[in-house]
């Protein structure tokens, strides 16, 4: 939907995710950085022709800009970011199934080595970022990125992400953003999220050669 935009509600309670994550997190993280982001984007947007754009066309069309477009960018980047990041946890994880299961085994081996992968790119990504599970015709891969980029901005099809931003994991694990991830990627990954956007794509697996 176009602007002027508004706070998405989480989907799950405030204290879902304890203790991997905790209430005060949640709610610092939520109420403050993801609320300022959308109080910001709004202000940056009205009366240009951003004003009547949905949310992700936004963020497609000022990823290259300059000056004021990319401080439009910068906000309604992680705006969506943390949109897609809050639908990538549940506090019921399940093991992931049917295509996406296969997509896994065939591009990673398993479960294990993706979340493995996931961990080492969110832990190399120097300062503020995001670690991706993206999607391309099918075929998996694991992305990072810095500050408010994400793959969907240069048409990749995300499947998941975990924030690497200091206020996503500092309340609770201080500086040890390894152990943040360890936590989150083990426990907390929603896995039917992620088979929603891979079918989104509809592209059938094949076999490795």
């Amino acid at each position: 939907m176009a602007g002027p935009f508004t706070l998405s509600p989480l989907p799950w309670a405030e204290d879902a995710l304890a203790p991997t994550i905790s209430q005060k997190t949640i709610g610092f993280h939520y109420h403050k950085h993801h609320h300022k982001y959308v109080e910001t984007l709004n202000k940056l947007v009205e009366g240009t022709r951003y004003a009547d754009m949905p949310l992700e066309q936004i963020v497609r069309a000022t990823v290259n800009g300059k000056d004021k477009e990319q401080k439009i960018f910068n906000n309604a980047g992680q705006v969506w970011n943390h949109d897609f990041f809050w639908r990538s946890l549940t506090p019921k994880s399940a093991k992931p199934g049917g295509r996406l299961k296969d997509a896994i085994e065939r591009d990673f081996g398993g479960v294990a080595e993706l979340t493995k992968q996931l961990a080492e790119a969110g832990k190399e990504q120097f300062g503020s970022g995001w670690a991706w599970l993206c999607s391309q015709n099918g075929k998996l891969s694991v992305e990072k990125t810095a500050n408010a980029i994400d793959p969907m901005a240069k048409g990749i099809n995300c499947l998941l992400t975990v924030d690497v931003w200091e206020h996503a994991y500092y309340l609770d694990y201080q500086n040890d953003r390894a152990k943040y991830l360890q936590e989150v990627l083990g426990k907390l990954l929603n896995w039917e999220f992620a088979t929603e956007n891979l079918e989104k794509e509809a592209q059938p697996i094949r076999a490795a050669a």
